[in-house]
Order: C-alpha cells, then sequence, then structure tokens
C-alpha cells in the first residue's frame, strides 16, 4: 500500500530565506518554487534521489486551510518538519485499505502546483490522515499523476544526495508500532530497548529510505513529534570542507553509531531542525 516516503515537509516564516539556507546546506537551488493557490500556501522543492523536501509557508494574504494548519504549527514549535507524505502508487486502493484498517472514512482530494521556474505542470492525488489518527503528525498519502520534479544532476561530491533517514519521537511506542506496521503497513526492521534512554528504539523501513522512532513511554495523551534529519552524502569530507567554508556551523567528522559510516552534526542553517549528515562506507 505504502511504497516509500515521497517527501518530508519544513514549516518556515520566511521561503526566500528558507531556501537560501538549505541551498547551502544541499549545496543546489531547488527545482522547483510554486504556490498552492486553493490551500493558502507556498513552496520550494528539493529533489534528492530518494525523496524531496519541501519547504511550505502561508501566503502572504494568510488565507487557507493550509495556510492555517502552517500558521499553527510555526505558532506551538517554531520552523521545523512539519509533516510527512508517503507516497503510494494506487491511491484508490490505499483509501479501501486503510479506511477499513483505521475505521473512519478517508477521502481522495486533487493537488495540482505550477512551477514558476519552469511553468511546468504538477498533478496528484492526495489522503490527509486526521490528526487524531496520526496522533499529532500531518501525515499524507499521495500519488503523482501527471509531471515530475527537475532533478539536480548533483555532480559535485559534496552535495546532498539521499535522505538516510527521519527521526520521530514518541511517548508511546506500543500505539507508534501499532500504526505505523498496522495500519500503514511499513516493515518494522528493528525494535530495541536502549537502557541509556530508558525507552526503545524503531526503525521502519520502506523500499528506499528509514522512519527511526525514539519511544519513551509517558503518562498523558499518546503522541508523535517529527523531530529530526539525516542527509547522505558521497563524500562526508568534502561535504564538511564545503559547509564551513560556507560559514555553516558543523561538528567535526566522527565514527557513526551505524557500523561503516562517518557522521557530522550540522547546527546552523536546518531551521532548528536537528540534522546529522552521514557518509556510508
Amino acid at each position: 500500500m505504502i511504497k516509500t516516503i515521497d517527501h518530508i515537509l519544513v514549516a518556515v516564516e520566511d521561503l526566500d530565506k528558507a531556501v537560501e539556507n538549505y541551498s547551502t546546506i544541499f549545496g543546489f537551488a531547488p527545482t522547483w518554487l510554486g504556490e498552492h493557490p486553493t490551500l493558502g500556501t507556498k513552496n520550494a522543492l528539493f529533489p534528492l534521489e530518494n525523496m524531496y523536501l519541501e519547504l511550505i509557508a502561508k501566503n502572504e494574504n494568510d488565507e487557507g486551510p493550509l495556510a492555517e494548519t502552517v500558521k499553527e504549527h510555526l505558532k506551538n514549535y517554531g520552523e521545523s518538519i512539519f509533516g510527512l507524505a508517503l507516497e503510494t502508487e494506487d491511491i484508490e486502493k490505499a483509501k479501501i485499505e486503510l479506511s477499513t484498517r483505521l475505521k473512519i472514512n478517508l477521502e481522495i482530494s486533487d493537488g495540482k502546483g505550477l512551477n514558476i521556474i519552469s511553468k511546468k505542470e504538477r498533478c496528484w492525488k492526495n489522503i490527509f490522515i486526521p490528526k487524531k489518527v496520526s496522533r499529532g503528525i500531518f501525515t499524507l498519502l499521495i500519488e503523482h499523476t501527471k509531471g515530475a520534479l527537475i532533478e539536480d544532476e548533483k555532480s559535485d561530491e559534496s552535495f546532498i544526495t539521499r535522505m538516510d533517514h527521519v527521526v520521530i519521537n514518541s511517548n508511546d511506542p506500543d500505539g507508534l508500532v501499532e500504526l505505523y506496521r498496522d495500519k500503514y503497513g511499513i516493515r518494522l526492521a528493528l525494535d530495541q530497548f536502549v537502557e541509556q534512554w530508558g525507552g526503545r528504539m524503531l526503525f521502519f523501513r520502506t523500499n528506499q529510505t528509514t522512519i527511526e522512532a525514539i519511544g519513551i513511554k509517558k503518562d498523558g495523551p499518546p503522541k508523535d513529534l517529527l523531530w529530526g534529519l539525516a542527509w547522505t552524502t558521497k563524500d562526508i569530507k568534502k561535504t564538511h570542507k564545503r559547509l564551513l567554508s560556507a560559514g555553516v556551523n558543523i561538528t567535526d567528522i566522527k565514527d557513526g553509531r551505524k557500523p561503516n559510516t562517518l557522521v557530522a552534526t550540522i547546527k546552523s542553517h536546518c531551521l532548528n531542525v536537528p540534522t546529522l549528515l552521514i557518509e556510508h562506507l
């Protein structure tokens, strides 16, 4: 039903400034700048090998259903990861299966965007998952029906190429497993208790990337929060050098927790999103 993570959304106050910051981190500019006129938002898209990053902001008129949701997120959390878009190849089938599993009546809506750079159009179909079901995370299923993003060639080995994983914090790991494995149908590849955290590390694998969850059981209503992102580079030393030259605050390179990896933490330009840089050796 769910193929992979289609894209991650980051809510921003100033789209132009956010584009400048992430262009510095990634090493290339977005290939899509557009608007959602009926939703009241505007966006910039950075295509990678396995997904794309969407920076999203409300339009100047501040009107539209998605604009209100972005505005509320910025008020409560500031600039940060806003949403998770999961790709499906058959949204009609996904609607039937997921409506049954979640015991709610889901609806399909049409989406359309115009790239102000290339003037090309993209179309898609969405299913928005109610937040009471998605446990607080803005979540949607998407099937692309027309057009495609123009990909940057990423010829420089210092450029970011892929998303390695996205991190979710949860106060109810059992409920998280029930939603992502049993309802969404995403494979649970790792479920391990980590003594130093006093909680569980969960890895949900799609065919392109990983959802990593840190689950520490706490009292209160179940709640999940998109927290951090990890980006892959082919040559972390070259990326590290490029970022330092651009004035980015980044830690020294060290061995990663996973064998045969090198990592560094980006401390600036990432709009309050905890950000890890990783090279797989």
